[in-house]
């Protein structure tokens, strides 16, 4: 196309407003080429640029004495000890889901792996946080066997185990779902990889996978942009993956860092070549000059706009020594890899595309990328929280039947067994699984030394549907419980921001308060954010999802083998209560599934309390006084013994409460801040003293005993008959 044919409506066509096309042309001081137009639409887009929410993600807590490397590169990595550092970080892969979920759930895995071992880290865990709408929609379970076989199908074959995740299903996904993928590796703290271009001179070298016309425009107009009617039409920009040529790229640039050639290297994600050249460019602020003849090409015919733009995946672009071109191709000619220089670091700050000895492009790197539009949106407090946030629980019906309850909570989508989804995970790949998906967090155990990592990805949204603050702080409080809960030390996030469209003042209000609430719980547990994703426009005609900041926490252990399950392990163990019961149905699971309601503020937090709570535990823990820990979360107590009896030794519990409280209040709210604990009796009066320390309450509540779960008058249920209609709940309904 020729340049007089680049016009404001060709740039709308490639995501750009009218004001930022306008701003292009100031830059340049001329109407850009349209291979420039196609690079501007891509680095300017809501995905790579960050535009509405790069000046409120500067809120959120990013140090700390285990920060190794914070937000700004290819994942973030904290300081794990004897020399190591985990690698980890979490991304979004959701408008390609809904699209096509098998591939763009696949991709979506192995787009996280080549972020993490493009910092130099062995891949060791994947876990996975998906969103669905509701189990009746038509179209779910469709959506859930895809995405489920995509993820599965990709870690598998590159022999990555994944280890935990969580699954929820709500009306509010019914047409936008939400596939968050993350990846935890290991590296050496002193031989971690930046993507930082330098040394003018320095060749460009592309290696990997041929480049073809899959996932063009993917980042700007499918990750960039909401949803409508037609969204079917956009399946040609969702991206093909291969995992058995992404385990030998991983292997051989593994085997390229043992090296000394290596300067920057970036992995071709989101906008392909253009960002990985670009970021690389802009964080080394250097200059870069590529010759698109020379990019390994999967079919004839594409052109430089298609070069540029392609999300091909399994590519990777590395800036290497000069003088190292040989040994460099050795490597990855042995792994029967592409591998081809197609250019080379410049001092200009320019960045310059060279097609058949036409320059294509001719652009300043820094108008690309640090001075990239950046957007403080209106922001407005909706109307509708006024309403959703009243409710009487005084007004609201006690159930006769307590046990026939508790089984329906225990059959509800949000509830049930995840079992059929993680069987079709490998999780044991690699050897060093040491606790399996269906806990409160998975521990995988670093290789060569004594220590795990926990690792757990949390996010209610219908908490923060009803307050998107105190719901982002009960995300970050829920995944720092559940880390403990396995006795580990939280150590740092990563997170996965999920909103509708920025342009809505509803939808911005509702993303500044989830910053708000990530920063101000982080910065109470000292987990900072090293890493993490926004995806903004989750919203098909004008349907926005419900916010979802999606937290994964990353945890260690001193002593892999000290490690906690949920489960009883020996009957006559005393069942303690760590944490105080309040009289609250708000906002649960039990309100929505039994009586059909979401209503009420989230339950109430003191992160003060929370932080008391998990002293007591992490001490208990260290202490090897604790047979079982596990978290009180979705469902409440109730639910939370039920999952305590469900494991292998099918133990039971007796259970005595005393309570002013209503019954259903006490079984099935949801108040923050408890765990719940089995131990030997002679250990009672050590925990008590760490309680008593702590000024944390606690309630011995019974004794693991018999084959059912009886909780005073109220329930008697067979654990065998629960667990049975538990496990089955989700393959009937999914057709699995």
């Amino acid at each position: 196309m020729s340049v007089s044919a680049v016009t404001a409506d060709v740039a709308a066509d490639h995501g750009l407003t009218a004001e930022e096309y306008a701003k292009v042309v100031e830059v340049l001081g001329r109407a850009p080429t349209f291979e420039e137009l196609g690079v501007f639409g891509v680095m300017w887009s809501e995905h790579c640029s960050y535009k509405s929410s790069r000046a409120w993600l500067r809120q959120l807590p990013t140090t700390g004495p285990q920060v190794i490397q914070g937000p700004g590169e290819n994942a973030g990595a904290v300081d794990i000890g004897e020399g190591l550092a985990a690698v980890f970080k979490i991304e979004s892969h959701n408008h390609p889901s809904f699209i096509e979920p098998f591939q763009g759930a696949a991709t979506g895995v192995g787009g996280i792996l080549r972020d993490v071992f493009t910092m130099g880290a062995r891949p060791v865990a994947n876990l996975d946080a998906l969103r669905f709408g509701r189990l009746d929609h038509p179209r779910t379970p469709y959506l859930v066997k895809g995405v489920v076989g995509g993820i599965g199908h990709y870690g598998n074959c590159i022999g990555v185990p994944t280890v935990g995740g969580d699954l929820y299903f709500d009306a509010g996904y019914d047409h936008n779902i939400l596939v968050n993928a993350f990846t935890c590796g290991v590296a050496r703290r002193d031989r971690l990889f930046r993507a930082r271009a330098a040394g003018p001179g320095n060749p460009v070298v592309y290696v990997g996978s041929r480049t073809g016309r899959d996932g063009i425009h993917g980042a700007s107009l499918l990750a960039s942009a909401a949803f409508d009617a037609g969204a079917a039409a956009k399946r040609p920009a969702v991206q093909v993956g291969d995992p058995f040529t992404e385990k030998l790229l991983l292997e051989a640039c593994l085997e390229l860092m043992g090296t000394d050639h290596i300067v920057a290297i970036q992995d071709m994600g989101a906008a392909g070549l253009t960002s990985s050249a670009l970021e690389m460019a802009g964080r080394g602020a250097a200059g870069m000059l590529l010759d698109l003849d020379r990019v390994p090409l999967r079919e004839p015919g594409l052109t430089p706009a298609e070069i540029l733009l392609s999300e091909s995946q399994e590519r990777m672009l590395l800036v290497v020594r000069q003088g190292s071109e040989a040994a460099v191709e050795a490597i990855f000619r042995r792994w029967d890899l592409e591998v081809s220089v197609i250019g080379r670091v410049t001092d200009d700050g320019t960045f310059r595309a060279r097609w058949h000895g036409r320059e294509v492009c001719a652009l300043p790197v820094a108008a690309l990328t640090e001075s990239a539009p950046v957007y403080r949106r209106p922001a407005e407090e909706p109307a509708r929280f006024e309403q959703l946030q009243h409710f009487e629980l005084a007004a609201l019906r006690e159930p006769a039947d307590l046990t026939e309850v508790l089984l329906q909570l225990l059959e509800s989508p949000n509830l049930c067994s995840r079992e059929w989804v993680y069987r079709q995970y490998d999780q044991l790949v690699g050897g060093n699984t040491a606790v399996r998906p269906g806990g409160d967090a998975a521990v995988v155990r670093i290789e060569g030394t004594a220590r795990g990592l926990a690792l757990t990805v949390d996010c209610n949204s219908r908490y923060c549907l009803l307050d998107p603050y105190l719901g982002a702080v009960l995300a970050v409080v829920e995944a720092a419980r559940n880390v403990v809960a396995v006795g580990a030390r939280p150590l740092a996030v990563s997170d996965c921001l999920n909103y509708g469209n920025p342009e809505r003042p509803d939808v911005m209000w509702e993303f500044q308060q989830g910053i708000a609430g990530i920063r101000d719980a982080c910065l109470a547990l000292d987990t900072p954010v090293v890493s993490g994703n926004v995806s903004f426009y989750n919203e098909t005609d004008g349907r926005s999802i419900p916010p979802t900041p999606v937290i994964a926490m990353v945890g260690l252990l001193d002593d892999v083998e000290a490690h906690l399950t949920p489960w009883w392990k020996a009957e006559g163990d005393a069942i303690v209560l760590l944490g105080r019961t309040r009289e609250e149905l708000n906002a649960s699971e039990y309100l929505a599934v039994v009586h059909g309601l979401v209503r009420g503020a989230p339950p109430w937090i003191d992160l003060e309390t929370e932080k008391r709570l998990q002293r007591v535990c992490l001490a208990a823990a260290t202490e090897r006084l604790l047979s079982s820990a596990h978290d009180v979360a979705e469902g409440g107590l109730a639910v939370a013994l039920a999952e305590c009896s469900f494991g292998g030794a099918g133990l039971g519990a007796r259970i005595t409460v005393e309570s002013g409280m209503r019954a259903d209040a006490l079984l099935f709210g949801e108040s923050q801040s408890r765990m719940l604990v089995s131990l030997r009796r002679r250990h009672l009066g050590r925990l008590r003293d760490l309680a008593r320390r702590e000024d944390v309450p606690f309630t011995v509540l019974g004794e693991v005993r018999g084959s059912s779960l009886v909780i005073g008058e109220m329930i008697d249920l067979p654990i065998e008959h629960a667990r049975a209609r538990w496990r089955r709940a989700l393959p009937e309904r999914v057709g699995g």
